[in-house]
């Protein structure tokens, strides 16, 4: 195909009989027909890649398998899914419990492979069906997003929780109010108008969303500067500082991995199960750049002007 001739009519003969016939249509000896129109070729459906990034988001879940995470239930050793809890159903992540009989105290948490320190991860999530025999009265409509986790190869086999700072994500249980987006603090402590906070638990300010509804749980994490939760575009809790809790067991075995430091700034996503069916239908992070102090645009808000919390 690639020699030259001396003979221009011959060279355009040539080409015109290679443009009458692609290349697998004809059968040998075949007459060309310069009339006939090439026939087209059954090309395999590729696979659907995974999302590109869209101003500067990029997805954590490809919509088809659990490439890139790694689950760890209380009771067994990192990776294993003994009852095949966490799975990838009509494009989400779906935590259920039909193949359990009773919870029996096995919390899990499905971990992201790479840690990260400054970002906005979002989430949407919801709630169905109904909760497992056993499980806790508190863990009714009950998950999180669990950030600036420890490494999931350095959790115990029988440890609740990792230590990290939880968004708490909470379904409404068809009347009254229950927030979500709040914050809960296993192994750890923030700080809120510049005081150490050691309650476990504090509601955010958003409203509550009865129902199977999808929800969107967006948080910005500053490092160890600050940390920021909205729902549904809506800012509802503002705190910073987040910080290992020296009174806290797993927290202190960190500490001393890590000679005394107890400022976190950086850390794995994981996305708990606990007891009731939840399902994720996207997971997207935006990497954010260092606060640069000649930039008041990319300096933090100062915890005394801030909105939430």
């Amino acid at each position: 195909m690639n020699a030259r001739t001396n003979s221009s009519i011959v060279g355009l003969a040539a080409a015109l009989l290679l443009s009458a016939t692609p290349i697998g249509v004809g059968q040998v000896g075949d007459p060309p027909s310069p009339i006939a129109k090439p026939a087209k070729r059954q090309v395999a459906k590729p696979e659907v890649p995974t999302p590109p990034e869209k101003n500067g988001w990029r997805s954590l879940f490809n919509g088809r398998n659990l490439d890139g995470w790694i689950y760890k239930e209380r009771g067994s050793a990192l990776g294993v899914d003994p009852s095949s809890t966490v799975k990838v159903e009509d494009g989400v992540i779906r935590m259920d419990y039909a193949g359990w009989d009773s919870f029996d105290g096995r919390f899990g948490h499905l971990f992201h492979e790479v840690p990260f320190d400054r970002y906005r991860v979002r989430v949407v999530y919801r709630f169905l069906g109904e909760q497992v025999k056993g499980g806790p009265g508190w863990a009714y409509r009950n998950s999180g997003i669990m950030l600036h986790c420890q490494d999931p190869k350095s959790m115990r086999t029988d440890q609740d929780f990792p230590v990290s700072v939880e968004v708490q994500l909470l379904g409404g249980s068809g009347s009254g109010k229950r927030s979500t987006a709040n914050l809960c603090t296993p192994g750890t402590n923030v700080e809120m108008k510049q005081e150490v906070v050691t309650r476990h638990c504090i509601n955010s300010k958003s409203e509550t969303f009865h129902g199977e509804q999808w929800v969107t749980a967006e948080v910005e994490v500053l490092g160890n500067e600050s940390i920021t939760h909205y729902v549904n575009g809506v800012e509802v809790m503002k705190y910073q500082r987040p910080q290992l809790d020296p009174n806290d067991p797993d927290a202190r075995t960190l500490m001393q991995i890590r000679n005394g430091e107890v400022m976190l700034d950086r850390g794995w996503i994981s996305l708990q199960g606990e007891s009731h069916p939840v399902e994720f239908k996207s997971v997207e992070i935006r990497p954010l750049p260092a606060a640069n102090p000649a930039n008041p645009a990319e300096t933090p808000t100062p915890p005394s002007i801030r909105k939430g919390g």
